[in-house]
């Protein structure tokens, strides 16, 4: 089993040290880039299916490239996975392909689909064992809590707070990166949200990428990533009720009708980056414009 957490034999840049649940990383640079998950780190709403979805995942990996030209990138995550799914299917590979690095945040599928929460510790607790036994740097991340920007979310809230004190447990066990998410008051504006409100905007995924950034020590990444947007003035009561209105028919009815008849958006999909492969890093770099975070439904 590894004592050195986390990975200490990486080659490190001149920085100013940060400090995570005790471990001190300092411009680590990586060579061997393995994400797993669901949704959240395959990239949905960061681009279509038709262009391909980047993600923060993606965006962390341009990030990593511009420090590190050889740096190859592989990732395994795809929509509606579970964290059994992911024990099942994706950690055995991603193990495989030997990475020095390892984006693994996981979870959020088991607080919608209601899994125990004793099943859900133990898929994670065999999941994060399994990777603490490599070499590999893991990064993991908390949830932003959705019932704040989401009342219906309100439902869930408790089970997403007990799978975020997961992450924290498990972080501090195993030594791993932590980015709290739940702690960024970015994540908790709906100009980080896509229309469904469930999956990241482009801006909410370029801001998970700067956390981890931030996180992982990078040379140049944002200490205040998780600032909040400028406030913008209140809906009116008439744009609240025709937003929520639509919200339901558009995003929320579709998906309690696929959760009934056991229907999942990744059914049948395999994983958008299965190898590790070089990464051409992107020509934009610095947080988007705000304008460009989410869309603006104040039309109603």
């Amino acid at each position: 089993m590894r004592t050195d957490s986390p990975r200490t034999s990486a080659h490190r840049a001149p920085c100013s040290p940060v400090s995570l649940h005790g471990s001190r990383l300092c411009g680590v640079s990586y060579s061997r880039f393995v994400a797993i998950g669901d949704s959240q780190t395959e990239g949905m709403c960061d681009g279509d299916d038709d262009t391909g979805y980047r993600g923060w995942a993606d965006r962390l990996a341009d990030e990593l490239a511009g420090h590190n030209p050889d740096l190859r990138y592989a990732n395994l995550a795809v929509r509606g996975r579970t964290t059994r799914q992911i024990r099942d299917v994706q950690l055995g590979p991603a193990i495989a392909l030997q990475p020095d690095l390892v984006a693994a945040p996981l979870g959020m599928n088991d607080v919608l689909a209601r899994t125990p929460m004793s099943q859900v510790h133990e898929d994670l607790d065999f999941v994060y064992g399994e990777l603490h036994n490599t070499d590999a740097t893991v990064l993991i991340s908390t949830f932003p809590n959705l019932a704040r920007i989401v009342p219906i979310a309100k439902r869930i809230e408790a089970r997403l707070l007990m799978v975020n004190a997961m992450m924290e447990e498990f972080a501090t066990r195993y030594g791993f990166v932590l980015v709290d998410l739940n702690a960024a008051p970015v994540l908790t504006d709906p100009r980080s949200w896509s229309p469904d409100r469930l999956h990241a905007s482009p801006f909410g995924h370029q801001r998970f990428a700067a956390g981890a950034a931030h996180a992982l020590g990078v040379v140049g990444s944002d200490p205040e990533w998780g600032k909040a947007l400028p406030p913008r003035p209140p809906l009116t009561i008439a744009q609240t009720v025709a937003r929520e209105a639509e919200w339901g028919r558009t995003f929320f009815i579709p998906w309690m009708i696929r959760r009934i008849r056991g229907v999942s958006l990744g059914d049948g999909r395999e994983p958008k980056r299965p190898e590790l492969t070089p990464v051409v890093p992107q020509t934009h770099h610095g947080p988007l414009p705000v304008q460009e975070a989410g869309r603006d439904e104040r039309s109603g």
